[in-house]
């Protein structure tokens, strides 16, 4: 299985477990394009083996097929390796993509992307996330080896809300006290969670921050702009007493998705920049209003999210303040409705997982 990034293999992940457990005879090796993914999971142990994959080019992809010799190949949503990709058709492997989406402006669709479009055709089957997808699939002509499975993060959030491992430090620190948990911060998040969380009238209100970087700059400046908060390394280290400190920081990866679980309010960043929002289904999935910054266009799931009453944009720091109260308040019943069409929405769209490890079984690409 090949992944870009983190987030591909957030994707790919469900895949790639039902797979083991499924085919325990085969061994996985789990590539990655960019740092971001290799260096949090290249000690992840449901894989065999974790590697970068080698620069596409004819002598790379050739050499690595002849040294690693896979039964099938997957790639992960946007992965489109021209070498690698032509060398795997012509060796005859099974090659799928996963999760894929497609939009209108890209090369495939164009005049002049028929070298793209031969690169699709070198795929056994293309997954696709939602129907315009397919859409485009179909008017070049490829339906044949188009199907909507949906998105496998859906898969991914249900699973781990299922098997959720309490943090006591963060119960400590919350102590029964209503608390906002603002996920992938940067700073222009940031800087709106302060005057937002500031103007809240509710003193037992706490505010737990995990931004998007972790490094010691970033990690310095939110203590400037919280002055009054607490790093996770901390309560670590045996604080004792959370009680005086509204707000935490958390200084580690790895704890987002079960951060979300003692939520009243969830706040997902990067929506107020262009870049865009980050995963909001890690806090959907446990039934959580989730607020985000208007530049969600280019995520599927954040627009379904709006769309079924479960997430909530805000412009500024005064929009976000007035959404913090009335959730917390319960403003005519605003916050039961946003919560079940939340978690509604997600369970709704799970099962892309178990569509495609049927396409697997009924084709026999791996076989017991």
């Amino acid at each position: 299985m090949h992944c870009a990034s983190l987030g591909e293999f957030e994707q790919g992940r469900p895949v790639l477990e039902k797979i083991k457990a499924t085919y325990p005879g085969y061994k996985v090796l789990l590539t990655f394009f960019s740092p971001s993914g290799y260096e949090v999971q290249k000690n992840y142990r449901g894989a065999d083996w974790v590697f970068y994959l080698p620069l596409d080019g004819a002598s790379n992809a050739r050499r690595f097929l002849e040294i690693t010799h896979p039964s099938l190949v997957i790639f992960v949503k946007y992965e489109f390796w021209y070498y690698y990709l032509k060398k795997i058709k012509y060796r005859k492997i099974p090659l799928i993509l996963i999760s894929a989406i497609f939009r209108k402006e890209m090369s495939f669709f164009k005049w002049y992307g028929s070298i793209q479009r031969k690169i699709l055709t070198r795929f056994d089957h293309l997954f696709v996330q939602d129907k315009n997808s397919k859409k485009l699939i179909d008017e070049i002509s490829l339906n044949n080896i188009c199907s909507v499975s949906g998105d496998t993060r859906f898969d991914r959030v249900i699973e781990i809300a299922e098997n959720f491992n309490p943090i006591p430090e963060i119960e400590k620190f919350i102590q029964n006290n209503p608390v906002i948990v603002a996920g992938s911060t940067w700073p222009e998040d940031e800087n709106v969670l302060k005057t937002a969380f500031k103007s809240l009238n509710n003193n037992a209100a706490r505010l737990i921050i995990v931004p998007h970087e972790i490094h010691e700059g970033h990690i310095k400046d939110l203590k400037t702009i919280f002055p009054d908060s607490v790093l996770f390394s901390t309560l670590k280290d045996g604080f004792k007493s959370p009680e005086n400190n509204r707000i935490l920081i958390i200084d580690n990866i790895g704890m987002l998705s079960r951060l979300y679980k003692y939520a009243a309010v969830a706040y997902v960043g990067g929506g107020l920049k262009s870049t865009g929002v980050h995963n909001v289904l890690e806090a959907a999935v446990y039934n959580k209003p989730v607020i985000i910054g208007p530049h969600y266009e280019k995520y599927q799931e954040a627009i379904d999210l709006v769309n079924s009453g479960g997430g909530i944009v805000i412009k500024d720091a005064g929009a976000l303040s007035d959404r913090f109260m009335q959730l917390l308040n319960n403003q005519n019943g605003i916050y039961d409705k946003t919560s079940h069409a939340a978690g509604t929405f997600v369970r709704a769209n799970g099962g892309a997982t178990g569509k495609i490890l049927s396409f697997i079984q009924e084709n026999r690409l791996l076989t017991n």
